[in-house]
């Protein structure tokens, strides 16, 4: 089933987009630590086998990335893959590296990791504004001096001390989560559109696989 013309939720955009910090960080320190003890090992023969699980590793984890995509912001992915050949691992592992999906998941996990602080940093921050805003008249009076200052306990420009003080803050915190929604939803859209960049089939791809045999499938492997 496509669903590539479904807008994510804003809860699964949420998750989504706060979970791409933490996927993006381990896959960041996977991709650096193992390439490069990998590429500087790899005249002595040990860091062939690091490469190979720097490989299996990217291929895995966006076969991982695209399930995880498609549970939150219902966007499906589908396998870039060429089918690996028959024969020795030798040329399995050639196909693998002529492959161009599997260059495309490595830098698909190398941009994570920034784009996912941006992310996270955005959608922590307006949502904190906005809910902070909407509960002001609840926590106003646990502040020092039982009042919120705005814009700092110093520069007391505005003074919110009572009930009634905090309730047009609180209404003006309802349209910053409404912003904040919007936002959000906004950029889960955008993230699966990049993913399906990099993660999915190109156009040439597609035109190639309507070619393959009807019992062929491709192998993420």
């Amino acid at each position: 089933m496509d669903h590539r013309g479904n807008r994510p939720s804003v809860g699964g955009s949420a998750a989504y987009l706060l979970l791409n910090l933490p996927v993006g960080i381990i896959g960041f320190v996977f991709l650096v630590t193992t390439l490069t003890v990998g590429v500087s090992t790899a005249i002595i023969w040990v860091g062939l086998p690091i490469l190979a699980l720097a490989i299996l590793g990217t291929r895995g984890g966006a076969r991982l990335e695209r399930a995880r995509i498609y549970a939150l912001l219902d966007r499906y992915i589908t396998l870039p893959y060429r089918p690996l050949p028959g024969g020795s691992q030798k040329l399995r592992w050639m196909a693998r590296l002529k492959d161009a999906a599997t260059w495309r998941d490595l830098t698909y996990f190398l941009l994570l990791f920034p784009i996912g602080i941006a992310e996270f940093v955005v959608v922590v921050t307006s949502w904190a504004f906005a809910l902070g805003l909407v509960a002001l008249p609840i926590y106003y009076r646990f502040l020092p001096e039982g009042a919120y200052f705005f814009p700092s306990f110093d520069l007391r420009w505005i003074t919110v001390d009572s009930v009634p003080a905090a309730l047009p803050w609180a209404a003006l915190g309802v349209l910053f989560v409404a912003l904040a929604a919007v936002l959000t939803r906004g950029m889960g859209a955008a993230h699966a559109r990049f993913a399906e960049l990099l993660l999915g089939p190109t156009a040439d791809r597609v035109h190639e696989s309507q070619g393959w045999p009807a019992t062929t499938a491709p192998v993420a492997g």
